[in-house]
């Protein structure tokens, strides 16, 4: 038995000790501190011919983090991509190779063990078997890389007694058990960037290439994260689309919280390159979105995708960037004049009349996307205007016709009827688009002709019924992936002689004996009980619509349960639990309830100002009912001559006081709510917290509005200074909270501290919540209730989603007693039983005239909810989409350069 010393200021310890122990030998164990792409640099060449290889490193993940593969997967990425790539992997080519070959030669032979097993891995230690059999221990400062072994000061001591060598296998055997294997998506990522290569668009050898040659190292993979199947899915069937009629006409239909804004986007930046690609004039690229979602957009598609966008202050009539900067001239003419590649202008201002809408009317675009589409509609009722679009419809109408590309996405394109289909379908099918529904004359305009039949009430057996439902528009052969119908579709054209790009069909006469029997064929067969015509229609070729259930069942989406509180059965606390609610509501006192009274009635003297009220009526209601702050500072800003710009879903307007009348209802309004000393939404929210022991579980508090946020985000941080706290807000508003103090700080910032278990309390708004990831945090609370029910299920989104380490996680819904926002809850609440689904076939907003007869709510929903029973005669089958290409966008090594893409995307709008 031997003792042997080394230092590297006397030996070359790679070869006085590596070269001397690992040639010939039959094992190696070793703990080898943090995992590195220079893992083995030195040791390849010895390790290469070792048949038993075991190796431990270290990984700064929170041990909840590994115990979900995808978790550990995106946080082992994120972190080892936190670096610049491209300089260290064209640098570091070689090295990624030999990394790359010696895990595929030895499999799993790394493992990662978590700082909760082992801190930061200081001690090297290893044991090689030789080939004699003799055991060798070895202990030291190196890790197991080119600087650890050749360059850096260190020192090793080799031990080959007995008790040496099983005292550092006992320490090996502790780590590699309490270890997880080293992700397959980050040996992927070491063999990608053994291939890695930068290459300029027009290399690009195929279009599904495109959209992956952009995005593996946007923000979105470099964090460790990935598009979902199905949103790959979607692009896929966009860039099917090009190829098969030269322009993409689609509406995306999938479920609230399935990500169709990522969906949206990446699909954008597809056809913006395969656009650029072919050397086509640089034509607009304009993004519409409800006031409220548009700010979401510019902060996904920046902090997702890494493309920069410019956003339309409507108000100031300029272009803003993603921090608020003007970035264009002032004044109206201006929109038509996008400083980068896309632009992204609220639906709000298009539903009314403005000088934008005419400079936008006058360009002709590449792509237009139309988020929250179902809001183009036919105008509803029996008044003279019945059955006409709406402003939105009819400008969005006329724009699609000035359109290449058209993208819609709605989670609700039934909302009352399914005709509501068609307005947004015969929007798609304007202009470039007039493939969709097929010639002026063809059935399918019409939708009570062929509700019946894509139902599944009427089935059409006739030949020549069935061949002018089909010639017009004749689908491309591509356009189903039912291999007979594919055939078919194919010898009709080859009959008539028909391009791959045409969509006339002429007489059936013309087709020969064979393919009509064919035809009659395919018109008997069933398959999974849906005729022919409920399979092959527009709206399964021009609609997307991808269910969460169906998601679940496929296991692409995990099933977390949601316990929907206030629930007494649910409460640890009892006493406490009465004190502070009654039924489902918070209770209030008296000075409230007067105040509320007071909000009433300011909402009717507005509405004596006629249209000029709108929705600006319930403005005082919905404040207070948020916060006692957010109120008083609404009250505050209005006395004191401020104009407000409210903005909903569906409109902007401003609002300032007009009359005396105005005036006094607001002062005493403002005079009851100053008497309330303490909000009684912040003594709920503090019982959950503490009684209840959701701060253990980690909580998100939600409002619609920054001014209850930064109050509640205040408050809490004071009753808790000790621990670390964000408000999570637009437009440079965020801050994170400790010790009686706070600082400004990037959003980016807080959502990593949340991962790495760093903040417990969250509080955030609406305006902020798009693509927020939070399934650290196992509770969720809602201090307002938005009345849009989607907006409920986005907030729930951010963490019930994959990682969320609780099988079941908790929501609080607070309102106030005796208030319009109980009585909807009440409503609304009764429909939220089913944990795993919250609000399904739900409306996406609960309409100001729901409302105005409290009573008359359950009706109107139960309508919604039966037409959307109605609709699903003919789910719009694209189950087929939910798995990936056959391509993974991870295996992606040719790429396009970060700063040449960057460069693109910054290129203004060429009318």
């Amino acid at each position: 038995m031997t003792l042997r010393r080394f230092s590297s200021r006397t030996h070359r310890l790679d070869k006085s000790f590596l070269a001397e122990q690992l040639k010939g030998a039959l094992s190696y164990r070793r703990i080898a501190g943090y995992f590195t792409s220079s893992l083995f640099e030195v040791a390849h060449e010895w390790l290469e011919s070792i048949p038993d290889v075991k190796i431990v490193c270290n990984v700064d993940i929170h041990p909840d983090d590994l115990k979900v593969a995808q978790c550990r997967e995106a946080k082992m990425l994120g972190r080892w991509n936190a670096n610049a790539i491209e300089a260290e992997a064209l640098l570091n080519r070689d090295r990624y190779r030999r990394l790359d070959a010696f895990l595929q030669q030895h499999g799993q032979a790394i493992r990662v063990a978590p700082d909760s097993v082992c801190g930061f891995v200081h001690g090297k230690a290893g044991v090689i078997e030789r080939a004699d059999g003799r055991k060798v221990g070895f202990i030291g400062s190196m890790n197991e890389t080119r600087s650890g072994w050749q360059h850096h000061y260190e020192i090793l001591w080799e031990d080959d007694s007995p008790d040496g060598v099983a005292w550092i296998e006992a320490e090996f055997d502790y780590l590699w058990n309490a270890a997880k294997p080293l992700p397959e998506s980050v040996c992927k990522e070491v063999r990608r960037r053994s291939r890695r290569h930068e290459i300029r668009l027009d290399d690009v050898v195929d279009d599904d290439s495109i959209a992956p040659a952009a995005l593996i190292e946007s923000p979105l993979y470099r964090e460790g994260m990935s598009l979902q199947p199905w949103q790959q899915g979607f692009v896929t069937e966009c860039l099917k689309h090009y190829r098969d009629y030269g322009f993409v006409r689609l509406l995306l239909a999938d479920e609230v919280g399935l990500g169709k804004t990522l969906s949206l986007a990446t699909a954008a930046l597809a056809l913006c390159l395969l656009n650029e690609k072919e050397n086509r004039r640089r034509k607009p690229m304009i993004i519409f979105a409800p006031a409220t979602l548009c700010e979401q957009w510019q902060t996904e598609l920046l902090d997702k995708l890494g493309i920069p966008t410019a956003r339309w202050q409507t108000t100031k009539k300029v272009w803003l960037d993603s921090n608020e900067r003007a970035i264009s001239p002032a004044g109206a003419e201006h929109i038509a004049a996008c400083p980068l590649r896309i632009g992204i202008v609220s639906t709000g201002l298009m539903m009314r009349d403005s000088n934008e809408k005419q400079h936008l009317l006058d360009l002709s675009y590449g792509l237009v996307i139309l988020d929250e589409a179902h809001k183009a509609r036919s105008r509803q009722g029996f008044g003279k205007n019945a059955g006409e679009p709406n402003e939105l419809l009819g400008f969005i109408t006329a724009i699609a016709a000035r359109a290449d590309h058209v993208l819609l996405g709605t989670a609700t394109p039934i909302q009352t009827t399914p005709e509501d289909l068609w307005d947004l379908v015969r929007v798609l099918h304007q202009g470039k688009g007039n493939f969709v529904l097929g010639n002026d004359y063809a059935r399918w305009h019409k939708p009570a002709e062929v509700l019946p039949i894509l139902s599944g009430e009427q089935e059409v057996t006739d030949l020549a019924s069935a061949w002018e439902l089909l010639r017009s528009p004749l689908p491309p052969v591509n356009s189903t992936a039912d291999n007979p119908v594919r055939q078919l579709y194919s010898a009709i054209r080859q009959d008539l002689g028909l391009s791959t790009r045409q969509f006339e069909a002429g007489r059936l006469a013309d087709l020969d004996i064979g393919t009509r029997q064919d035809f009659e064929l395919e018109l008997d067969r069933r398959v999974a009980n849906a005729s022919f015509f409920q399979r092959e229609n527009p709206f399964v070729r021009h609609v997307v619509l991808r269910k969460r259930t169906t998601l679940e069942e496929a296991g692409l989406l995990k099933c977390v349960g949601v316990d929907v509180h206030p629930d007494v059965n649910r409460v640890k606390d009892i006493h406490a639990f009465y004190a502070l609610f009654e039924g489902l509501a918070v209770r209030t006192d008296e000075h409230f309830r007067e105040a509320y009274n007071e909000a009433r009635l300011f909402g009717k003297v507005l509405g004596k100002r006629g249209k000029g009220g709108g929705f600006m009526k319930n403005l005082m209601q919905q404040r207070i009912c948020s916060s006692l702050v957010a109120g008083i500072n609404t009250a505050t800003a209005l006395l004191e001559g401020r104009t407000l710009h409210e903005e909903s879903d569906d409109m902007e307007e401003d609002v300032a006081l007009q009359t005396d009348e105005e005036r006094a209802v607001l002062e005493l309004l403002l005079h009851r709510l100053k008497q309330i000393t303490v909000d009684p939404k912040y003594e709920a929210v503090l019982h959950y917290l503490v009684n209840e022991g959701w701060l253990e579980h980690g909580c998100i508090i939600f409002s619609q509005y920054y001014d209850t946020a930064r109050w509640l985000a205040d408050a809490l941080a004071a009753r808790f200074p000790d621990e670390a706290l964000g408000l999570y807000a637009g437009a440079g508003r965020s801050r994170l909270y400790q010790k009686d103090d706070s600082v400004g700080i990037e959003r980016e910032t807080l959502k990593i501290m949340v991962a790495e278990h760093k903040i417990r309390i969250m509080v955030a708004t609406d305006a902020a919540c798009e693509g927020l990831n939070l399934q650290t945090l196992g509770a969720l609370i809602n201090v307002d209730l938005p009345w849009n029910p989607t907006k409920l299920e986005q907030r729930i989104g951010r963490i019930k989603r994959f990682g969320q380490v609780r099988d079941s996680v908790d929501m609080l819904n607070l309102v106030n007693e005796q208030t319009v926002d109980e009585k909807v809850y009440e409503r609304l609440s009764e429909r939220m039983r089913d944990k795993f689904n919250l609000f399904g076939s739900l409306p996406d907003t609960i309409k100001d005239e729901w409302i105005e007869d409290i009573e008359t709510l359950d009706e109107k929903m139960d309508q919604y909810i039966d037409a959307q029973k109605r609709a699903t005669g003919f789910d719009l089958r694209y189950n087929a989409h939910l798995s990936t290409s056959d391509k993974d966008w991870r295996d992606c090594s040719n790429v396009l350069s970060q700063r040449d893409f960057g460069t693109l995307m910054r290129e203004g709008w060429e009318k």
